[in-house]
């Protein structure tokens, strides 16, 4: 049993950032009472809703959280959602500390003109769709155009362009969503345009995600060879040798520029040194008009993007827009608008951006503590830290006794009607994916109606 003794511990955000949370509370405090809320019926986070389908190795980590998960003193919560199921301070009353670790849950504005025509879709609603994201299954995507674009040059942008470059019969070897793969047998997409703002040496994908559009069947990578002749000030980057990914990026680039076209049905095209300034078209989205960047030394060791004036027009139906993650404020909870985080030092909440004084018991960790920075691994020491900020305020006496008990929390949630999903019935739900991906020879299929879940667990 767990010991009454311990703190009780609500983590909110049930994806790998709340997972690692727990982890390290586990470690240091065998038996460690925690509830681990989210407003999915589904645990994970970006690992089920995010990682893309061809990507099976890195949805592994799954396993680690199913151990975290089967540890004395652990409860997931599922279908439990911040500030409408439950409030801030309703957790506060309950639990001796409050870690938040939802993520960043929208995409960066582009700011431009047209940006909100019909055919211009945030990256994120389409990562979404095709990972079966309750939120998004019933968007849209016109792939019946011919020449689409990609806005960024992150890793997210280059899972957006190889699963549109892609052929669906190898990702029907995948878990892509069942309705993503007919949308994208019907696709009629022949050019992809990822436009990136700076030069091929400040691409801030990884070698691997990279690296695979040039592995795709059926697929020419374009690159003018122009676009690789590095600035001054990139030229002086590379040379540090401070970084190799950019090294090993650019050896890719350098590749992709001296290859010839083979005549593939559908091509990659990579446009550097260039910034979207409008979306243009009559009644959606028809072109892209582009500015032309001169690349210089921003004085901080780094490379900004100067505009030219030099524009042009870049054919697109569809467009996907890719600059950033950014995270949405909590009812109950500070916010730093600017970042777009949860105001904090060291994981701590403090009571608005800049300040010092802190919510005594209130910590944040991942994306929403620090920015949609690094990868699924990046968050381990995030949370860990955050971690030993509490455990820091616990030792010295910093945290109140709840007035309440967890179990008061789950008589709230019943007087209010929530349909409350749980480890065993998240177990059940998988089994079930599971099993249905088995009988269309697929590792699973996704299950994206939340009614449906719910009926499944049992609640």
């Amino acid at each position: 049993m767990p010991d009454t003794l311990l703190p009780r511990i609500a983590i909110v955000g049930a994806g790998p950032s709340g997972f690692y949370a727990a982890e390290a509370l586990q470690k240091a405090m065998p038996g460690i009472r925690i509830d681990l809320f989210d407003r999915l019926p589904t645990p994970f986070g970006l690992v089920r809703g995010g990682v893309a389908p061809d990507h099976p190795k890195i949805k592994s980590v799954t396993k680690v959280f199913d151990r975290i998960a089967a540890q004395p003193g652990f409860r997931f919560l599922g279908h439990v959602e911040l500030g409408s199921d439950i409030t801030v301070e309703e957790l506060r009353a309950n639990y001796e500390a409050l870690i938040c670790t939802v993520g960043a849950r929208t995409d960066r504005a582009l700011g431009i003109p047209g940006e909100a025509l019909p055919g211009s879709h945030a990256a994120t609603e389409f990562v979404g769709w095709y990972n079966g994201h309750p939120d998004y299954v019933h968007q849209s995507f016109d792939l019946t155009r011919e020449s689409v674009a990609v806005i960024g040059i992150g890793n997210v942008a280059m899972d957006v362009t190889r699963i549109l470059a892609k052929s669906p019969a190898v990702l029907a070897e995948t878990d892509l969503a069942a309705h993503a793969l007919e949308g994208l047998r019907g696709s009629a997409i022949r050019d992809i345009h990822v436009i990136a703002r700076r030069g091929v040496i400040q691409a801030a994908c990884t070698t691997v995600e990279l690296r695979e559009l040039g592995e795709l069947d059926g697929v020419d990578v374009i690159v003018a060879p122009e676009d690789i002749v590095l600035d001054e000030a990139s030229a002086a980057m590379l040379a540090t040798g401070d970084d190799r990914t950019a090294e090993k990026n650019y050896a890719v680039f350098q590749d992709w520029a001296a290859r010839t076209p083979t005549g593939a049905t559908k091509r990659i095209h990579f446009h550097f040194a260039t910034s979207p300034v409008a979306l243009t078209g009559s009644d959606r989205v028809e072109a892209i008009e582009v500015e032309r960047n001169r690349l210089e030394d921003d004085g901080k060791g780094g490379v900004r993007a100067a505009p030219t004036g030099e524009r042009r027009q870049i054919p697109a139906g569809l467009v996907f827009r890719s600059v950033g993650y950014r995270g949405v404020a909590l009812a109950g909870l500070p916010f730093d608008d600017r970042r777009g985080i949860i105001p904090n030092v060291s994981g701590r909440v403090v009571t608005e951006p800049g300040s010092d004084a802190t919510l005594r018991g209130v910590y944040v960790a991942g994306w929403i503590k620090r920015g949609p920075q690094g990868v699924i691994g990046t968050n381990k020491a995030c949370a860990a830290d955050t971690v030993a900020a509490l455990l820091d305020d616990y030792a010295a006496k910093r945290l109140q006794r709840a007035e309440g008990a967890p179990e008061a929390v789950d008589q709230l949630l019943a007087s209010r009607g929530v349909r409350v999903s749980d480890w065993q019935g998240w177990q059940r739900l998988d089994a079930e994916e599971v099993a249905r991906g088995a009988a269309a020879g697929r590792p699973r299929e996704k299950i994206t109606s939340v009614d449906e879940m719910l009926h499944l667990v049992g609640v």
